[in-house]
């Protein structure tokens, strides 16, 4: 899954998105941030998460759940 970006104008507190082509979902999550908020994501974490993610599309079992991650955080593994 790719993130779209966009930075728009708003005009009566109104906002209009156009989606690419190739946007083929039915229904999608909307977060609204002012865009004086610069949020920076490092490139090594970007880095990081696709490689977690082609690993997870490649083998779906290799997830964990909610639980089972939150007790390897605690016990750093």
């Amino acid at each position: 899954m790719e993130a779209i970006r966009q930075t728009v104008k708003v005009k009566n507190h109104k906002i209009n998105i156009t989606l690419p082509d190739n946007f083929n979902a039915d229904e999608v999550d909307v977060i609204i941030l002012p865009s004086s908020a610069k949020y920076e994501i490092p490139q090594w974490q970007i880095d990081q998460v696709r490689e977690r993610t082609l690993a997870y599309f490649k083998n779906p079992k290799i997830a964990l759940d909610f639980d089972e991650a939150i007790k390897e955080i605690e016990d750093g593994i």
